[in-house]
C-alpha cells in the first residue's frame, strides 16, 4: 500500500459471511466516494466469501489464517487456538506493510487480531458492533480500540464512553425498496443467511404440503442444499423459484411481501431498511445474538419469532397462511420495520473513520 500521507489508507477486517461483508463494502464505497485518492484494503479468510464479493467490487483483499473459537467439535475449537499466534503475527506483518490511517473492524475471524494488533501499534481502531448484545470478542475489544459503532441503544454500555449509535450499514440499493402493499397472492422470500440454513430448509420441505393456495416462495437454499431443496419442491408439485444465492436483495426485497430468515445483525438492518416484515428463525449457534436481534424487531411490531425448538413444517406453514390471510398485517409490519431503519448508518461510520484517521 502506498506510504503517501496524503492519501488516506483504511483497513477493514471483515470476512466469511455475508453478514460481516457487506456493511464493510458499504463502509468501503463511502469513503472512496468521499476520498477518491484513498487506498481501501480488505482483510478476511482464504475460504470465505471476500474475494467473490469483495474482489467482485474492485477492492483488495488480504487473508489472514483464521479459525472460530467458539462453535463446533473440540478439536474445531482448538484449531482455532492454535491459529491465534500466526494470526496475530500476520496482523502485525499486514499492518507495517499496509500502514493504515485507520481500522475498522466488521466481524468474522480475522477482526479479532487485527484490531488487537492495530491498537497496540497505536492506530486508530473503530468497531462495528452490529448486534443487540456484543460477541465476546467485541466485548473483549472493547477496552483496547478506540471507539465502537453501535446499532441499538442499549448495546452503548457495553463500551462506556466509547460508542455511538450509528445503526449497521447497508447496501443503499434496499433502502429504496418500496414500502409493501397488500396482494391477493403473497410472495414469500426465504433465505439462511449467504450460506443457506439446513434448519431452515428442512423446515421449509416440511411445510410444502400445507401450504396455503394464495401464496408464493422465492426460496435461496445455499449451495450444498440446492438438489435436495429442488427435489423436494417438484415432488410437492409447486412451481416455486429455489436458487442456490440471490446476489440482488434489493429486488428479492422489492418483490417479496413476508421474509423468512435467520435473524443476523446485516438481515436484520436490511429488513428494516427494506421495509419488510419477517418471521425470524435466531441461529442459536450465534449465542443469543440473533434471539435479542429477533426480540428487537418482534418487540417492535416488525417481526414474528420462532426458535429453532419450537420451529416445525406445520408450524412455519400456519404462521404464513395467517399472514396470507390478512395482508393488513404484513403491511403493519412492514413499516413498523421500517420505522427502525437507520439510513445514515454508513455515513455516521465514515464520518468517525475520518476523525479517527485525521482525514
Amino acid at each position: 500500500m502506498p506510504t503517501d500521507s496524503r492519501k488516506p489508507r483504511l483497513l477493514i477486517a471483515a470476512g466469511g459471511t455475508g453478514g460481516h461483508i457487506y456493511p464493510g463494502l458499504a463502509v468501503a464505497r463511502e469513503f472512496a466516494q468521499r476520498h477518491p485518492q484513498a487506498h481501501v484494503v480488505f482483510v478476511g479468510t482464504s475460504r470465505g466469501l471476500e474475494e467473490k464479493i469483495i474482489g467482485g467490487a474492485g477492492f483488495e483483499v488480504r487473508t489472514l489464517p483464521a479459525e472460530p473459537l467458539r462453535g463446533g467439535s473440540i478439536g474445531r475449537r482448538i484449531k482455532g487456538l492454535l491459529a491465534l499466534l500466526p494470526s496475530f503475527a500476520g496482523a502485525r506483518g499486514l499492518l507495517r506493510d499496509l500502514q493504515p490511517s485507520a481500522v475498522l473492524g466488521v466481524g468474522g475471524y480475522v477482526s479479532g487480531p487485527i484490531l488487537l494488533a492495530a491498537a497496540l501499534r497505536r492506530v486508530p481502531t473503530l468497531i462495528l458492533e452490529p448486534n443487540y448484545d456484543p460477541g465476546l470478542t467485541n466485548k473483549w475489544l472493547g477496552r483496547f480500540v478506540d471507539a465502537a459503532a453501535v446499532a441499538w441503544s442499549d448495546t452503548e454500555r457495553h463500551f462506556p464512553g466509547k460508542s455511538f449509535v450509528s445503526g449497521n450499514p447497508i447496501r443503499p440499493e434496499i433502502a429504496e425498496v418500496p414500502d409493501v402493499r397488500a396482494a391477493t397472492e403473497m410472495q414469500v422470500l426465504v433465505f439462511g443467511g449467504s450460506q443457506g440454513s439446513r434448519i431452515l430448509n428442512d423446515a421449509m420441505i416440511a411445510s410444502l404440503s400445507t401450504l396455503p393456495a394464495n401464496l408464493s416462495l422465492t426460496h435461496q437454499t445455499g449451495p450444498a442444499d440446492l438438489e435436495r431443496v429442488r427435489a423436494a419442491y417438484e415432488k410437492a408439485a409447486r412451481s416455486d423459484r429455489v436458487e442456490p444465492y440471490l446476489p440482488h436483495m434489493a429486488e428479492e426485497y422489492a418483490r417479496c411481501h413476508v421474509v423468512v430468515s435467520r435473524a443476523g445483525a446485516t438481515t436484520c438492518a436490511e429488513l428494516a431498511a427494506a421495509g419488510r416484515g419477517a418471521i425470524l428463525v435466531p441461529l442459536e449457534l450465534a449465542g443469543a445474538h440473533q434471539r435479542h436481534n429477533a426480540l428487537a424487531l418482534q418487540r417492535a411490531g416488525a417481526a414474528e419469532m420462532i426458535t429453532e425448538a419450537e420451529l416445525t413444517g406445520p408450524g412455519i406453514a400456519g404462521a404464513l397462511a395467517d399472514l396470507a390471510g390478512s395482508p393488513q398485517r404484513y403491511v403493519d409490519m412492514g413499516a413498523q420495520a421500517r420505522a427502525n431503519a437507520r439510513p445514515d448508518a454508513t455515513a455516521k461510520i465514515v464520518d468517525k473513520l475520518e476523525e479517527l484517521a485525521g482525514v
